[in-house]
């Protein structure tokens, strides 16, 4: 026997806000179950598993529309899915790794900035003075 449960046990049991179920259903990653002519609409094991694949799918940095498509994927029978999926995967671990990258950099220059600034008033603390683009005598951009 399936499991059926509401928009809120749903939305409970997998940690997110009845919104963002609502919101999948808008996006066209969950289908609506039909309304019942008494009673709210019930949500069986394949949406459970749904929602939580996006979910898992969103915390390694997949965005709803390739979730989507993930989606779909997922639904087909075709031998050549898993191939599909698999560029998929190498792609967004090409996109983190660009990501990485740009944190780092991002942390090197402040790190750099931290370790240099003086302490000792506004008018000389060189963060902000590198922060402010607008000023001719910073002396150093950021980017």
């Amino acid at each position: 026997m399936t499991a059926t449960r509401t928009i809120g046990k749903l939305a409970s049991r997998v940690g997110v806000n009845v919104e963002t179920i609502r919101y999948y259903h808008r996006r066209g990653l969950l289908k609506q179950p039909r309304k019942p002519a008494v009673g709210a609409r019930h949500y069986d094991d394949e949406a459970l598993r749904i929602v939580q694949f996006i979910k898992q799918s969103q915390g390694l940095g997949f965005s709803l529309d390739e979730i989507k498509e993930l989606l779909s994927l997922r639904r087909s029978t075709s031998a050549a899915v898993c191939a599909r999926v698999h560029s998929k995967a190498k792609a967004k671990v090409v996109q983190i790794d660009e990501k990485i990258r740009a944190l780092q950099r991002m942390r090197d220059v402040l790190v750099e900035l931290t370790d240099v600034c003086p302490l000792d008033g506004v008018e000389r603390c060189s963060i902000l003075r590198a922060l402010d683009v607008g000023d001719e005598g910073s002396g150093r951009g950021i980017a």
